[in-house]
């Protein structure tokens, strides 16, 4: 399928769009009226750099306010559309995009309507161009791709086809099944948007809030598959007005439009095959490997130098992890508690620290356990993953990794049977080493990332990971406000809260501030009794976060807790939320490592699955407490 994107979905100068988008690895692009009135260049020296290029001039567009006019202006379009043509043949495309009118004074007379736009489609024809009409949301008279196909079918000229724009069918709620009625031939073009459901101006919600497909919640598959059934098979073009959008760096974000249109290629041929079409195993449309099943988080790998190395271990033995090997020729080694590996790597001339020099003591890898190694990395490369090869030494195990948005890496591992893991292989191994504590897995881990990135990652982890996302959620901070929208496997084994904030002062603030960009803020275990935990844990001296005893008055006033009960919450700091059906969650938080990250110990019952979204306000509230100085900062 021909991939395409609209100049107007990126930042920049008309020459930085294009190159991006020719990067990005886009078959071709539409010209945005405004992007080539602001070139100093010519129409030929456009067309020539998107030769170079190896771009295709799918669209030049919009435009406006044609059909329907006052009957004293009809004359005067028709010569600005000849003039139109005029670029339009020197940019080497053969489509322009007409809107419906959206003038207020504009003729709704369906007759006159069909016959302004019989008149321009001779005029293109007679060119050898062609017109796509396409209905706007907000249009006066037409705005529904209904009325647009009863009167390119009226008109009945080979010029004159159908546009198509999801942003203009969904925001309406409009039924796109029946596109599939209209003959391929007859859809000359086809523009994709997703956006989020907002109530609001469609106009507004339209210029400013649309999204790639993938990112926002509009049934893109749904639209899609009928256009397809239809016989279309001409472009597939995204356009996306977006103030972020705007802003953001056009080479990345464009690799994300291509991201996106490959996820939307997927998740129609699985709606195709749902409803046994035969068009699902066309090889019109991008056909991934499919997605490894998961099994949680193999490791984490934090990069240190020596120093802070040696405090994080500390710090990872108070809270009952044993120092179970040190690796046969790094700087590295490994603790262990449960099914919870983490790799303390301090290695010199490594990209862990490469990382550290970037970054400070952070979080630099994620490894993911994977049924298919080799498919699971197909899959991400498939969708424009970036692979990563580090140094490997002798008789060492070559892990396969991607990188995620923020540079760490994603590491990709298959369970392999006692006596050949990768750390049988690679680290020399005390079999005498005994976690103290009972921690069983890592539950979930959150991510602190610049405002204007979520959508980002969101996309990065649908696409290449097949991850499903939860609905976003708003929290109160002490300073502002933060935003969380969780990521998490199909089979919930691994789960990323990803947070954002727009106030400076926040806690998410603070930690990009400390990490000096994106990085993993929170990283929370499991465990079967909290309680015995924590009680090791406070005895062991594990700085804890100190919950204010306001917290567990009002627990007393929601829950029938008995004041034994309530008591050994606040002795402990535990924090405790129930859900609708029943389950419950207890929590407690560590203080932050050197200002940085921090840890949760955490046991859920009876099918609880949140993330004790109650409770983040007093967290927070704590934190900040911590920040002020008014509580210790650990240096242990």
């Amino acid at each position: 399928m021909q991939r395409s994107i609209a100049t107007v979905s990126l930042s920049g100068t008309l020459p930085e769009k294009l190159e991006a988008i020719a990067a990005a690895g886009f078959d071709g692009v539409e010209i945005f009226e405004n992007d080539l009135l602001y070139y100093a260049g010519s129409p030929r020296e456009v067309r020539q750099l998107c030769a170079d290029l190896g771009l295709a001039i799918t669209l030049f567009q919009p435009f406006r306010d044609f059909e329907g006019c006052r009957r004293d202006r009809l004359e005067k379009n028709l010569d600005r559309a000849e003039r139109k043509f005029d670029l339009m043949q020197e940019l080497g495309t053969d489509l322009i995009l007409v809107c419906s009118n959206v003038a207020p004074d504009s003729l709704g007379d369906p007759r006159i309507i069909a016959d302004d736009l019989q008149r321009l489609a001779e005029r293109a024809g007679a060119r050898g161009l062609r017109i796509g009409y396409e209905a706007l949301a907000w249009g006066r008279h037409v705005n529904s791709w209904q009325q647009v196909w009863n009167i390119v079918r009226e008109v009945d000229h080979p010029a004159l086809g159908v546009l198509l724009d999801s942003f203009h069918t969904l925001s309406i709620q409009g039924d796109p099944s029946g596109i599939a009625e209209i003959p391929g031939d007859r859809i000359f073009f086809v523009q994709m948007a997703d956006a989020p459901i907002l109530a609001m101006d469609v106009l507004e919600w339209s210029r400013h809030f649309r999204c790639f497909p993938g990112q926002g919640e509009f049934d893109l598959a749904g639209f899609l598959a009928p256009i397809l059934k239809s016989g279309y098979r001409g472009p597939l073009s995204l356009e996306i007005f977006n103030d972020g959008f705007r802003a953001a760096p056009p080479r990345s974000n464009a690799a994300d439009g291509l991201r996106s249109l490959l996820y939307l290629e997927e998740k129609t041929r699985q709606r195709l095959a749902a409803e046994g079409s035969p068009l699902a195993e066309s090889e019109q449309l991008f056909a991934p490997p499919p997605a490894s099943p998961y099994e949680g988080v193999e490791f984490l790998e934090f990069a240190v130098d020596e120093e802070q190395g040696a405090r994080l271990a500390s710090w990872l033995e108070k809270l009952g992890f044993a120092r179970v090997g040190r690796h046969r020729s790094k700087e590295v080694s490994l603790l262990r508690q449960g099914d919870i590996n983490l790799v303390l790597n301090a290695e010199p001339y490594s990209f862990a620290r490469n990382f550290f020099e970037a970054h400070g003591p952070s979080l630099c890898a994620t490894a993911l356990r994977v049924r298919d190694q080799a498919g699971a990395l197909a899959r991400a490369q498939s969708f424009r993953g970036q692979p990563f090869r580090g140094l490997v030494g002798p008789n060492e195990t070559e892990i396969p990794a991607v990188r995620a948005p923020d540079g760490s890496l994603i590491y990709l591992v298959e369970r392999s049977a006692p006596g050949q893991t990768i750390y049988d292989k690679d680290f020399l191994l005390d079999g005498q080493a005994r976690p103290s504590g009972s921690l069983k897995r890592i539950d979930h881990m959150a991510v602190a990332l610049p405002a204007d990135s979520l959508d980002s990652w969101v996309l990065f982890y649908k696409s290449l990971f097949d991850f499903e996302a939860d609905d976003e959620v708003v929290l109160p901070d002490p300073y502002g406000l933060v935003k969380s929208r969780a990521i998490r496997s199909r089979c919930s084994t691994v789960r990323l809260p990803l947070n954002i904030s727009e106030n400076r002062n926040t806690a998410i603030s603070h930690a990009l501030s400390s990490y000096r960009g994106s990085g993993v803020h929170h990283i929370a275990f499991s465990c079967e009794d909290l309680f015995a935990e924590v009680s090791r844990a406070k005895d062991a001296g594990v700085p804890l976060l100190e919950i204010p005893l306001n917290y567990y008055d009002d627990l007393a006033a929601r829950f029938d807790f008995d004041d034994e009960f309530l008591s050994e919450l606040a002795y402990y700091n535990v924090l405790y939320d129930r859900d609708a059906q029943g389950g419950e969650l207890f929590h407690v938080y560590t203080e932050p490592f050197e200002g940085r990250f921090f840890f949760e110990l955490l046991q859920r019952r009876n099918g609880y699955t949140g993330y004790g979204a109650a409770n983040v306000a007093v967290r927070l509230a704590a934190l900040a407490k911590t920040r002020s100085g008014a509580a210790r900062q650990p240096r242990l």
